[in-house]
């Protein structure tokens, strides 16, 4: 632990108001809010190479820049959540990404060139990648902030149940509105999602930071590298499995690309609903390490997967493995600094999430382009494994 959060960081210091859970709307705000995540992931990948007529290093590039976005204003939004509280950087966020949804619908209307179409849907990724930096840096905080530091991990737990079940019903629910309504159907859900989400966070009691010295947004990044670097590298198979698994099942004639995100978010929530408590009881460290070879294992079975129910399971064994990476780290990094900074060590924290979306979805399109799509998961394979290996280190250098 660094000098600076133990001089400063007390983990039993008495809050005004501390929950035994997470306010409901919080994590219903929260799952609202990220279905503009979720509904469009198997649809923008097709609707540029399919209609559009792009390579997949393109969807790749239009993938990942929405976390380009997001990771470039996580700085903005931990300092937005620090000085005025996650529900303000929660509401703004909410409606960012409402105009995200706005741009996508804009990019499907008939007679528009395919570069005019491109050009559109990517400002509405910039648009959504700045919406969500507040939104989730907010709601993330904010539910801390309502439970203390003593249920920082469960309270992660949570949050990442939200979103990830967020992805799981919004991928085949705008997979679906895709197919039989078209773009326009899919993109008027994303705006309408973050509208309520809206309405619902606006209810909610404001939890706020407790006061004290604010350090600066590359200060905080300097405590938690180690925290961020680890979740980075879990990251890329989750990836993998939003940018390319609807194209992999199509080269494979499997028919269900809908359920992968459905199938990763059963393996996500069932263990953080079972564990979800486990990093404020033991090391972070060694559950991270766990969970990153869990993972590996399910990128081998999507790698290796001679039929569409293993590349499914492949899917689930890498939500089980994903599941606990991001509690287990966060409680971790938040152990290194000063309680006036959670906000930021969690803008902080989750933009080495983005930097990892940002990166691996055009590394994975040109892989995918020169080797095949299957290789985008032994790639997965790979940087879970480096994230153990990581871990190995940082719980040698436990006190």
């Amino acid at each position: 632990m660094s000098a600076l959060a133990a001089k400063g960081t007390s983990w039993s210091e008495p809050a005004p108001i501390h929950l035994s859970r997470p306010a409901p709307g919080i994590i219903a705000g929260l799952f609202c809010g990220y279905l503009a995540v979720g509904l469009p992931l198997p649809v923008i990948p097709l609707f540029v190479h399919d209609k559009l007529g792009f390579s997949n290093l393109i969807v790749g590039v239009v993938i990942g820049i929405q976390f380009l976005a997001t990771v470039l204003t996580r700085g903005y939004a931990g300092r937005l959540t620090d000085h005025h509280g996650g529900k303000r950087s929660a509401l703004q966020g909410a409606a960012v990404c409402a105009l995200g949804g706005l741009l996508y619908l804009v990019a499907a209307v008939p007679g528009l060139s395919p570069a005019i179409s491109l050009a559109i849907i990517v400002v509405g990724r910039l648009a959504t990648g700045f919406g969500e930096s507040q939104f989730v840096t907010g709601c993330v905080s904010w539910s801390i902030a309502s439970v203390g530091p003593q249920r920082a991990g469960m309270s992660m737990s949570w949050t990442g149940i939200a979103m990830f079940a967020a992805l799981a019903i919004g991928a085949p629910i705008g997979m679906a509105l895709y197919q039989v309504y078209g773009l326009e159907a899919a993109m008027v859900a994303c705006i309408v999602a973050p509208l309520i989400a809206a309405v619902i966070a606006f209810r909610e009691v404001s939890h706020t930071s407790p006061a004290g010295q604010r350090l600066p947004f590359f200060s905080v990044i300097g405590q938690i590298w180690r925290e961020g670097l680890g979740l980075m590298l879990q990251g890329v198979g989750l990836s993998g499995l939003t940018a390319f698994a609807s194209l992999y099942f199509a080269t494979r004639n499997w028919g269900h690309a809908g359920l992968v995100m459905t199938a990763f978010g059963i393996g996500f929530i069932a263990v953080r609903v079972v564990l979800g408590s486990l990093p404020d009881r033991m090391s972070g460290y060694r559950v991270a390490l766990w969970s990153l070879i869990v993972e590996a294992v399910g990128q081998a079975m999507l790698w290796g997967a001679p039929y569409e129910i293993v590349a499914l399971a492949g899917a689930l064994v890498t939500g089980l493995g994903c599941a606990l990476v991001f509690p287990a780290l966060g409680v971790e990094a938040l152990k290194r600094v000063m309680p006036a900074n959670r906000g930021s060590a969690m803008g902080a924290f989750v933009a080495f999430l983005d930097i990892a979306y940002g990166l691996s979805g055009p590394a994975a399109g040109a892989i995918a382009g020169q080797f095949g799509y299957a290789a985008v998961y032994l790639f997965g394979v790979v940087c879970a494994l480096l994230g153990a290996a990581l871990m190995v280190t940082a719980r040698s250098q436990e006190p």
